[in-house]
C-alpha cells in the first residue's frame, strides 16, 4: 500500500477545529503526526503525558546568552495541536514539529510574517463584518471530521491570487500570519480589498515544512498526518515533488543557540488583546465549549449567573432561563445550529445585566477571556535558578496564579519572614511576581506588609535572564546587589536603598560588602542632599533590624557617621537656595527628624536640634527652611511657644517681601493647622499679617498660602475659620486666667472617686 498523507488545516485554539481533528484522526488512525511547531522541540514531547502537565501551555524558547531574546508557542486544551499531541501519547503514535526550528527563528533580524487576513476575506464574502463571528458560526458550532476538505479548498482558491516577493508589488510589511489566528487585524479599508500576499518567510517556513514531512515518509510512516494552520494547508497538501528547491530556499538562513522548555500559560495571554499574535479574542468561552459538550449554552449562562453572584448582584433561576431562549430564538433567528458567543453575550446584555455594559464587562473580563492558569511537570527542564524557585514555593506554601491576591505576611513569624525573604530576593532580580502594597489589616505595625501577588508567563523570561547572577535565589540576589553597588556611579542614597533591600532579602551573604561599599562612597561623597536621603533608610533599618534578625550594629555606626558629616555640612547647603530647591531640601529635613525621633538616641538628637538651632537662627536662609526649623524645635521643646510666637512675629516684620514671609509661614506651619487651632497667639498674628497686606502684596502672597493652608485637613480649616471668625486670639499663653474654684473642686473629686482615691 503506497503512504498517505493528509493536510489537516486548521484555526490554532479553535474548539471546532479541536473536536473535529479528534474525528478526524481517530477516522485516519495516522502512523505518525507532524505539527507546526519549532522542529527543534521534538525532545519535549515526552512531557506532554506526563503527570502535573496541564494547559494552557506554552513552548518557551530562548538564547542562552541573551535570554531577552526569546518566543513563546502556547497551547490550550481547546488548541487542535494539543489535542492531536495527546492523541499520539494515547495510541503510541510517533510525533513531532515540522515547523523551522526555534534556534532559526529566534536568529531572524527582521520580524517576519504576512498581514494577509484570509477568513476576514472569507467572512466578508459571506456577508460577515467580523471574521471572528464568521468563523464561530461556521467551525466552532459543530464537529466535523470532513470540514477539513472544505478549509483546505477555500485556502487554496485564495493562495491562487496571492502575490509572491518575486511579484511586480511590494512585498507586505511583517506580521504574524493572520491566516493562523484567525483574528489579527488588516490595515486595509477592509478584508473585501485587502491584499492576499504571502512572504518569503512564510515560503521558507513550509519548505522546511516539505522537509520534514520528507523525511517522515523516507523513515517509513505508511499514514502521515500534518496538523498546520490553515493558511498553509495548500503548501502542504499533494504531491511533495523534489526537495532541491526547497533545499535551495532554506540555505543560508541565520542559525543560532536556542535552549526550549515548557513553561505555564494562561488564557488571558491566548487572547488577542494581550499582544499574542494568533491569539484568539475569547478562550474561556472557547475552553467552554470544548469541555461542556452537553447544554453547553444552558451551562455557559450559569456559569454567567454564578460570577454576577459573586460579586453581589441579584440574579435568579428565572433569568438564566430567560436567558437562554433568547440566546436560542437569536440563533434561531440568525438560521445558526447553535448560539455563538454573540447571541450568548446579547443575552447575557439584555436578561442578566439589564443593559448595563459595566456588568458585561465584568463578564467579559472574567469568563470569555478568564484567567486560567496551567502547569508544567516537576522535570521538565529549566534553569536552576527556577528549579529553586519552585522548591521555595513549595516549602513556603505559596501558589502561582493568574488572578491578583493580596498576601498579609506576620513578620514575626518563621512563616511569615521567610516568604518576604522570598519576594523580596525576587523584586531585586526584576522577577515581578509581588509588589509591596498598603496593608488593609487594622492594628497594622513594622512587623507587618502586605503583598499583591499575580504571576504572568512572561515572567519565565524573567527568570532565565536572572540566573546569570547565580543558581539560586540568594546568590542570584546576593551578586546583583553587590554588582549594582560597585557601580562607580552609585550615589550613597543608591548604595543605602540597596542595602536596605539586602536586608529585607535576608542577603547576609551581601550586607558586609554594602556596608564597606557604603562607608566609601559616603566618604567620597561631599553633597549632603546625597546623605540625607540616605540617612531615614537606614536609620529605620538599625531600628527594625531585631524584628526581621539582622545585625544593625555596622548599620548604626555608618548612620552616625552620615549625620556627624550632614550635620556639619548642612548650614553651608542651605546658601542661596530657590524655592524649588528649598522646598525639596526641607522634605529630606522632614525624613531625617522624623527618623531620628523614632531612634530616640539622645546623642544623635541633641547633635540634630543643635544643627537645626543654627539654621534657624540665621537671616540669609529660605524661609521656608527657617520656619521650618523653628517649628521642628518647637516640637522638640527647644524653644517654646511664647519664643516660636516672637520668631513668627520678627518674621513678618517690616523689611520682609510678602513671599518671604509666606514661605516662612508655610515651612512653619507644614501642613499641621492645629497649631493654630490651640494658639490663638499666633493666628492672631498671621491675621493681623494677612489684613495689613495690601493688594499687589496680597496677590502675589496668596497661592503659596492656598497651597499651606489648602494642605491642612477640613475639620483644622474649619476651626481656624470658626476662631477667626469669633473675634480673633484668646488670652496668651502664661498670662493669668480667673478659674471657678468651686466647679474645679467638683470636677477634681469625681476624678478622685473614678480612680479609686477616695472611698
Amino acid at each position: 500500500m503506497a503512504p498517505e498523507t493528509r493536510v489537516f488545516g486548521i484555526r490554532h485554539h479553535g474548539p471546532g477545529s479541536a473536536r473535529s481533528l479528534g474525528l478526524a484522526l481517530a477516522r485516519f488512525q495516522p502512523d505518525a503526526i507532524l505539527i507546526e511547531g519549532p522542529a527543534d522541540a521534538d525532545p519535549l514531547v515526552g512531557y506532554v503525558a506526563a503527570e502535573g502537565m496541564s494547559p494552557p501551555v506554552a513552548l518557551l524558547a530562548y538564547q542562552p546568552d541573551s535570554p531577552a531574546k526569546a518566543a513563546f508557542w502556547p497551547f490550550a486544551t481547546f488548541s487542535p495541536e494539543w489535542v492531536a499531541l495527546r492523541y499520539a501519547a494515547e495510541h503510541g503514535v510517533a510525533v513531532g514539529f515540522c515547523d523551522l526550528p526555534a534556534s532559526v527563528c529566534l536568529a531572524v533580524t527582521e520580524e517576519p510574517g504576512d498581514r494577509t487576513d484570509p477568513l476576514g476575506i472569507l467572512a466578508s464574502a459571506a456577508g460577515y463584518d467580523d471574521a471572528e463571528r464568521w468563523w464561530d458560526a461556521i467551525v466552532e458550532s459543530s464537529s466535523d471530521a470532513d470540514i477539513f476538505a472544505a478549509v483546505n479548498e477555500a485556502m487554496a482558491v485564495l493562495r491562487e491570487h496571492a502575490e509572491h516577493p518575486d511579484d511586480d508589488g511590494p512585498e507586505s510589511e511583517s506580521a504574524v500570519p493572520a491566516g493562523e489566528s484567525g483574528t489579527a487585524e488588516t490595515e486595509s479599508s477592509s478584508a473585501a480589498t485587502a491584499r492576499i500576499v504571502v512572504d518569503a518567510h512564510t515560503l521558507r517556513r513550509e519548505a522546511h515544512m516539505r522537509q520534514v514531512m520528507r523525511k517522515a515518509l523516507k523513515d517509513g510512516a505508511r499514514r502521515l498526518a500534518v496538523v498546520c494552520g490553515a493558511w498553509h494547508a495548500p503548501a502542504l497538501e499533494g504531491k511533495l515533488g523534489p526537495a532541491a528547491p526547497d533545499a535551495r530556499l532554506l540555505k543560508g538562513m541565520p542559525k543560532g543557540k536556542a535552549t526550549l522548555t515548557w513553561v505555564p500559560w494562561t488564557h488571558s495571554r491566548l487572547a488577542s488583546s494581550s499582544g499574542y499574535g494568533a491569539g484568539v479574542t475569547s478562550p474561556g468561552w472557547y475552553h467552554h465549549l470544548f469541555t461542556e459538550t452537553e447544554q453547553p449554552i444552558a451551562r455557559w449562562l450559569t456559569k454567567v449567573a454564578g460570577t454576577l453572584r459573586t460579586h453581589d448582584l441579584p440574579v435568579s433561576s428565572a433569568h438564566i432561563i430567560e436567558s437562554v431562549r433568547l440566546a436560542e430564538t437569536l440563533a434561531m433567528l440568525r438560521e445558526r445550529p447553535l448560539a455563538g458567543l454573540s447571541e450568548v453575550t446579547e443575552a447575557t446584555r439584555a436578561v442578566l445585566c439589564d443593559g448595563d455594559e459595566t456588568m458585561l464587562r465584568l463578564v467579559s473580563t472574567e469568563l470569555v477571556v478568564g484567567e486560567a492558569m496551567g502547569s508544567v511537570p516537576e522535570g521538565t527542564p529549566t534553569v536552576p535558578l527556577e528549579a529553586d524557585l519552585r522548591a521555595q514555593i513549595r516549602t513556603l506554601r505559596l501558589k502561582q496564579q493568574a488572578l491578583e491576591r493580596t498576601l498579609d505576611l506576620d513578620l514575626r513569624t518563621d512563616g511569615g519572614l521567610a516568604r518576604s525573604h522570598l519576594l523580596h530576593r525576587l523584586r531585586l532580580l526584576d522577577i515581578g511576581w509581588g509588589r509591596l502594597t498598603d496593608s488593609q489589616v487594622r492594628g497594622t505595625g513594622t512587623f507587618r506588609e502586605t503583598w499583591t501577588l499575580r504571576w504572568r508567563p512572561e515572567l519565565a523570561i524573567a527568570i532565565v535572564e536572572a540566573s546569570r547572577w547565580g543558581t539560586t535565589l540568594r546568590s542570584a540576589a546576593e551578586a546583583k546587589v553587590l554588582d549594582l553597588a560597585a557601580d562607580t556611579n552609585a550615589t550613597v542614597g543608591k548604595v543605602a536603598n540597596m542595602l536596605e533591600e539586602a536586608l529585607l532579602a535576608d542577603l547576609g551573604g551581601a550586607t558586609d560588602g554594602l556596608i564597606a561599599r557604603l562607608e566609601s562612597v559616603a566618604a567620597l561623597d561631599h553633597d549632603v542632599t546625597h546623605l540625607l536621603s540616605a540617612l531615614p533608610g537606614l536609620l529605620r533599618i538599625a531600628r527594625y533590624g531585631d524584628v526581621r534578625g539582622t545585625d544593625s550594629a555596622a548599620l548604626t555606626r555608618v548612620a552616625d557617621s552620615l549625620l556627624v558629616r550632614s550635620c556639619a555640612g548642612l548650614p553651608g547647603a542651605v546658601t542661596g537656595l530657590d524655592t524649588d530647591s528649598a522646598t525639596a531640601l526641607r522634605t529630606q529635613i522632614d525624613a531625617v527628624h522624623l527618623a531620628l525621633s523614632a531612634r530616640d538616641d539622645e546623642w544623635a538628637t541633641g547633635t540634630w536640634l543643635s544643627t537645626l538651632q543654627t539654621l534657624a537662627d540665621r537671616d540669609d536662609v529660605h524661609g521656608g527652611i527657617v520656619g521650618r526649623a523653628v517649628r521642628l524645635l518647637c516640637d522638640a521643646e527647644r524653644i517654646d511657644a511664647e519664643e516660636s510666637g516672637r520668631r513668627l512675629s520678627a518674621a513678618l516684620s517690616v523689611g520682609r517681601t510678602a513671599p518671604d514671609k509666606a514661605a516662612w509661614i508655610d515651612g512653619f506651619l507644614g501642613g499641621r493647622g492645629l497649631l493654630l487651632v490651640h494658639d490663638r497667639n499666633l493666628l492672631s498674628l498671621i491675621d493681623d499679617w494677612l489684613c495689613g497686606l495690601d493688594e499687589a502684596q496680597f496677590v502675589a502672597t496668596l497661592p503659596l498660602l492656598r497651597r499651606t493652608f489648602g494642605a491642612f485637613e477640613s475639620g483644622e480649616r474649619q476651626a481656624i475659620g470658626q476662631a477667626v471668625r469669633n473675634g480673633g486670639p484668646t488670652t496668651p499663653a502664661g498670662s493669668g486666667t480667673e478659674y471657678d474654684a468651686d466647679r474645679g473642686t467638683l470636677a477634681m473629686r469625681a476624678a478622685a472617686e473614678i480612680l479609686g482615691v477616695l472611698r
